[in-house]
């Protein structure tokens, strides 16, 4: 992995192909297909965590041990032909084992940078919530900035950068939940559940005997990928949808459910998910529909149930649903 100081422009970035929407569905279905070599019967998942690849997020993967969060997070590298690194939290991980640290060296009798594992296009952090917190605020800088400060100085991070962390239930023991400022900075937050009894039997078959994840192989390259991503930051928003999109933001920050509504930086993301969705879609322009679709997913995690929510024993999601619902929907028909 090639590191820089901050000069204004990213690593590998250079003249790279014009890619459209029609390449957008074109080789997301290739990584799609690839990705589900390994994660039967999950399809909204995994469009889920393309649509944050796309978007230029990162994923926060929560549900109980055992149901494919890491595999999900490992193929998603896979079938990229990009760097991946995993970084296993637990107690006892230091900050500088995610960001690096600048270690002496006595040859060249200067100090010398070791990038920490944060450095690469995939990073998978595996059971994120069981590190401590000080150690968790070390992703903050570089999930929202794609940069790291140590010592003074910044050395940014490869294009595309995804951050596909796991953690299990904060009742499963050993665990710290995230602080607010940690949760805010993913895009978008899914749960796996169990799969259907077809998709286990199929599991069985094709997971008992070898390890599937070794037979998969890349399908596209992080260079494709940058193109994509452009490509998808052109999709068209009318001015009503963007509208239509604050007010389903601004909902969840008046609901009395809540004592913490969605952040700016909620919308901000909720608009780049929105263009990813609709671009996976075969679409070139937004609708109503795509902000209903990712509401829930891109802010239920950020938000804070009121006391009397919980003591009715709300859930974020119910809460979310109920705000978009309440929201008045524009015209579907985009404006030009």
């Amino acid at each position: 992995m090639s590191l820089s100081v901050d000069t204004g422009t990213r690593p590998d970035e250079g003249a790279e192909p014009e890619l459209s929407v029609a390449h957008v569905v074109e080789v997301m279905g290739r990584v799609r297909a690839a990705i589900e070599q390994v994660i039967e019967g999950k399809r909204e998942a995994v469009d889920l965590a393309l649509v944050v690849l796309l978007a230029e997020g990162h994923l926060l993967v929560e549900d109980v041990p055992g149901v494919g969060k890491t595999m999900l997070a490992k193929a998603i590298g896979r079938s990229i032909d990009c760097s991946v690194r995993r970084v296993q939290f637990t107690p006892d991980l230091l900050p500088s084992d995610i960001t690096g640290v600048s270690i002496w060296n006595s040859e060249t009798r200067d100090f010398e940078f070791k990038p920490g594992g944060i450095f690469a296009n995939v990073v998978v952090g595996d059971e994120i919530n069981r590190a401590s917190p000080k150690t968790q605020s070390a992703l903050l800088e570089s999930m929202e900035e794609r940069q790291v400060s140590v010592d003074g100085t910044t050395y940014l991070l490869d294009a595309p950068f995804m951050v596909v962390a796991t953690q299990n239930p904060i009742e499963m023991e050993g665990t710290y939940p995230l602080p607010e400022a940690q949760r805010d900075r993913f895009l978008a937050r899914l749960r796996m559940g169990y799969p259907t009894p077809d998709a286990e039997l199929d599991m069985l078959d094709s997971h008992g005997s070898s390890d599937p994840l070794s037979r998969l192989g890349p399908v596209t390259d992080a260079a494709t990928v940058r193109g994509l991503i452009r490509a998808v930051a052109e999709v068209f928003v009318a001015p009503a949808v963007k509208h239509y999109l604050v007010s389903v933001v601004g909902a969840t920050r008046t609901s009395r459910d809540l004592r913490l509504g969605a952040s700016p930086r909620a919308s901000l993301q909720l608009l780049r998910a929105v263009r990813a969705y609709a671009a996976l879609q075969g679409r070139d322009y937004v609708t109503p529909d795509d902000v209903q679709a990712l509401a829930v997913p891109v802010l239920a995690h950020r938000v804070l149930l009121s006391t009397h929510a919980q003591l009715a024993r709300r859930s974020a999601e119910e809460v979310i649903h109920r705000a978009v619902a309440e929201v008045r929907v524009p015209d579907r028909a985009p404006a030009r």
